[in-house]
């Protein structure tokens, strides 16, 4: 056996970790359904690959011990979190503007392009707080400090978050482009769903900020 597999136990373990978390509601999902319904499918992958790419460099940040700079050091971790609530924030207020590029009509604003569409998607998961501690602070609990295969291991554990986490963002994706074909004829339900992914937005943010407001 490869000295980078985990146990099978351990790939099991993990495996049922990670589809808690892509099932978990978050910014991140709101967001791959926003894209997808105001620019299709396209866009809703182009965000979910964003977002995956995030995934791997927070994996490859463990493996190789950069992260570790992050627990160690609290003030650079508390400038990531700030830096994911601002960006919620911006999201917030893209969702509820006119052209702001979330709005559910195609015709509201300038369609971006696919490279925008995946920087935005990697931009959420890179200032992520739940991502950011999930790989930071749960991954590393997978594998031994003394194994020398453990950054072989680390890497094998980010690349399975990746491929079960993928079923559960594909159903999302194609689950929106219906809603939206469904959905598009009523002014009123596209009005209510931008304002309810502002509300989401901001909702993720303010509880980042609050939580660090009281420690």
């Amino acid at each position: 056996m490869p000295a980078f597999l985990p146990d099978l136990s351990v790939i099991l373990t993990f495996a049922l970790a990670a589809l808690v978390l892509a099932v978990t509601p978050g910014p991140d999902m709101a967001l791959f359904i926003s894209r997808t319904m105001n620019w299709g499918r396209v866009h809703g992958f182009a965000t979910v690959l964003g977002a995956l790419t995030g995934i791997a460099i927070h994996t490859s940040l463990v493996a190789f011990g950069i992260s570790v700079l992050i627990v160690t050091a609290p003030a650079a971790f508390w400038v990531l979190k700030i830096v994911g609530a601002l960006y919620l924030v911006w999201l917030a207020i893209g969702a509820i503007r006119s052209g702001g590029g979330l709005l559910v009509s195609r015709a509201a604003g300038k369609q971006p392009s696919f490279a925008q569409s995946y920087m935005t998607g990697l931009g959420i998961n890179l200032t992520n707080p739940k991502i950011a501690l999930f790989f930071v602070t749960f991954l590393p609990q997978f594998v031994s400090a003394a194994d020398p295969a453990a950054a072989g291991k680390l890497l094998f554990l980010g690349a399975e978050f990746v491929l079960v986490s993928l079923p559960v963002v594909i159903a999302i994706v194609l689950f929106a482009e219906w809603l939206t074909t469904t959905l598009r004829e009523r002014p009123w339900v596209s009005k209510l769903l931008n304002w309810s992914f502002a509300a989401v937005f901001m909702a993720f943010a303010a509880t980042i900020l609050l939580a660090e407001g009281r420690k």
